[in-house]
């Protein structure tokens, strides 16, 4: 199956994550009822059907899956006090990228923070860490802005646009098979280096 072999391979399972972290199923719970640790980026629900010599078995189960940088931030944030101290370090990690890309760039640093926490940029990063969030947030917005400017000159310098299309392509996942016709990835990344002729990234 596409997606879990997607999922196996980019993102950590819970089993994983806990084993990376080393702390159990309650401490992950905990920290994330704190609003400490962010929620997983995909929710699976199965119904296994097996056949073996000993005839047919089914069975439901359930698998969650996080950002492989997830047991860093846990191990940053773990023995914090409370969300608010977990945020003012998203904060800081955040904005340290983001001013190295840009120094006059700013932030909405309150939707960053729920983004993360509920897992949204475990899906669409790929460690699902502050500093990816702020390059991938910064590069998608300087794209925008990049391709939205007339065309005045076939022959301009992209040097600008090619530098975000490769930081963007850097920092975001794959994304999953079924994601990426809709992602950022293919509207950001594979569109515009096909509009304009952009070489991918090596090394």
């Amino acid at each position: 199956m596409d997606l879990l072999t997607y999922l196996d391979t980019h993102l950590l399972t819970e089993a994983a994550l806990l084993a990376a972290a080393g702390i159990d199923s309650p401490t992950l719970v905990a920290l994330q009822s704190r609003g400490m640790v962010p929620q997983p980026a995909y929710r699976l629900a199965l119904t296994v059907r097996c056949t073996s010599f000993f005839g047919s078995h089914a069975e439901d189960a359930t698998r969650r899956y996080y950002a492989v940088g997830t047991p860093a931030w846990i191990a940053a944030v773990r023995t914090l006090d409370g969300e608010s101290a977990a945020r003012a370090l998203f904060e800081r990690r955040y904005l340290a990228r983001l001013h190295a890309l840009d120094p006059a760039a700013t932030a909405d640093l309150p939707a960053e923070w729920r983004g993360f926490l509920d897992g949204t940029y475990g899906l669409c990063t790929k460690s699902g860490l502050p500093e990816d969030i702020a390059a991938k947030e910064w590069a998608a917005t300087t794209i925008t802005r990049l391709i939205a400017q007339p065309e005045s000159d076939p022959n301009s310098d992209h040097t600008a646009l090619h530098a975000a299309v490769d930081l963007l392509d850097a920092a975001s996942s794959p994304f999953a098979p079924h994601e990426r016709a809709r992602s950022s990835r293919h509207r950001l990344v594979d569109a515009v280096r096909a509009r304009f002729g952009l070489a991918g990234a090596t090394g």
